[in-house]
């Protein structure tokens, strides 16, 4: 008895005949239609672990079968076999939940990778809380479960995701989950921020470089391309791209290959790629700052990422975690959180989302001086009384020199310079330190081990 079993539809025997060889050969119990009514009543029959269906059918087309089998059958990847060089009926099918494309003549190899790749869905684990998880998707607020419940469907895909929503709302975890749940897996999940990487450096660090080439290099190296091979690359800030890497970057997505700098040859790649962004693209592209076609290949599917405002009822689940998380780190006596301070918790904006949510409490498990976090001990950013509310900022000398373009190192700076001062001023007693600093022991070793002050 055969491992799995697979539904073939297509209207010509040949080609039903040829796939059912090839899966028969990966231990698969073969079952045929010619159109679709024999599909629907073969899918009424039994289950089945994979599903391929040709486009054009006598009685309709596999589109159908794939938004049926979505509805009805979510756990069985279903590919669609299409023209070859017919794109836009490809997007469809990935839009419509199909796994996979593969193009007519059928190329009996890229068959078989689909299919294994299609099969390791029956053991990819269903459901979100058993996989790795992260604090940003704690939470079972309406918005959160629409989100958990649309990365399930589409893990089991291959199409390209755009991960849209403000900062710090999770958009890389999404992307992790994404690949955790897919037939991918097992396979590396390269994440890369590209506002991070120098312009001039683009090409060399997604492609690879060849020894030799005009960059210097005393050595070959792989780019993210290569590194992600079988897995999944996830582009985080994807709008930052410069318009001519965005033109290669499509060239690369269109020809599935890969050309190092420095190389004559290019090398074909098998990679799936999400992409992130708290930009809108679509407005990006009416400005022409972002290329249309290379938006229609990064948004076959949109998942919109809800800000914490949006999902207030989470906020009490996601104090109880952070509040635990750092206790724990720091070996501290886990902290209550007093009426006042989740009254402020509970009132506050957000406006960096989670990720701030997280800095507040790991600040307030430090600061608290007692068993219970008080409304001080969060340090809230402060409102005035200007309709514009205008953040309040500590003072900082106007005369001194920033040495960084990033705001928290620069600030990081100031803190280490203050800390070292004291610490230099003590003699390196620590208990002094802090009281010259004004704050309590537990929070200057806190801040001493997050800056590295040894």
């Amino acid at each position: 008895m055969k491992k799995y079993s697979a539904l073939i539809i297509d209207d010509e025997p040949d080609i039903r005949q040829l796939i059912a060889l090839t899966l028969s050969r990966m231990d698969m119990e073969c079952y045929q239609a010619a159109n679709v009514s024999e599909a629907l009543a073969l899918l009424a029959e039994r289950p089945y672990h994979f599903c391929v269906t040709d486009m054009k059918l006598p009685d309709g087309n596999g589109l159908e079968i794939i938004q049926l089998c979505h509805a009805r059958y979510a756990d069985m990847p279903v590919a669609m076999i299409t023209a070859y060089g017919s794109m836009d009926m490809a997007v469809e099918a990935l839009k419509a939940g199909a796994f996979d494309v593969v193009a007519k003549p059928l190329d009996i190899a890229r068959l078989r990778e689909l299919v294994a790749a299609a099969l390791q869905l029956t053991r990819v684990p269903v459901h979100l809380e058993s996989l790795p998880s992260s604090d940003a998707l704690l939470g079972r607020s309406g918005a959160m479960m629409a989100l958990k419940d649309k990365i399930q469907k589409v893990a089991r895909t291959q199409a390209p995701v755009f991960i849209h929503g403000e900062s710090g709302t999770g958009k890389e975890l999404v992307a992790r989950l994404i690949h955790h749940q897919s037939s991918r897996a097992d396979d590396p999940f390269i994440p890369v921020n590209c506002g991070a990487i120098p312009k001039d450096l683009m090409e060399s660090e997604f492609f690879g470089h060849k020894r030799g080439s005009f960059t210097g290099a005393s050595a070959d190296k792989d780019g993210f391309f290569k590194a992600a091979e079988g897995g999944t690359l996830f582009l985080d800030e994807v709008a930052e791209l410069p318009l001519d890497m965005q033109a290669k970057l499509l060239r690369v997505i269109q020809e599935k290959a890969t050309r190092a700098v420095g190389s004559e040859h290019e090398s074909p790649i098998d990679v799936r790629i999400l992409s992130a962004s708290h930009k809108d693209l679509a407005k990006m592209v009416e400005e022409e700052r972002f290329r249309q076609d290379l938006f229609f290949r990064l948004d076959v599917i949109q998942i919109a990422v809800p800000r914490l405002r949006e999902r207030q009822e989470d906020i009490p689940t996601l104090i109880n975690h952070f509040i635990r998380k750092y206790s724990r780190e720091w070996g501290m006596p886990e902290a209550s959180v007093g009426r006042d301070a989740m009254a402020a918790l509970m009132d506050y904006n957000y406006p960096g989302n989670v990720r701030e949510l997280e800095n507040i409490l790991q600040r307030a498990v430090t600061m608290a001086e007692g068993d219970e976090i008080n409304q001080l001990d969060l340090n809230l950013p402060v409102h005035d009384k200007d309709p514009a509310t205008r953040l309040l900022m500590p003072a900082i000398d106007p005369a001194a020199a920033i040495e960084t373009s990033n705001l928290e190192d620069y600030l990081e700076n100031i803190e280490r310079s203050a800390i070292t001062q004291a610490l230099e001023a003590t003699r390196w007693n620590k208990t002094a330190a802090a009281e010259k600093l004004g704050i309590s022991f537990r929070a200057l070793r806190y801040r001493c081990k997050k800056l590295d002050i040894d």
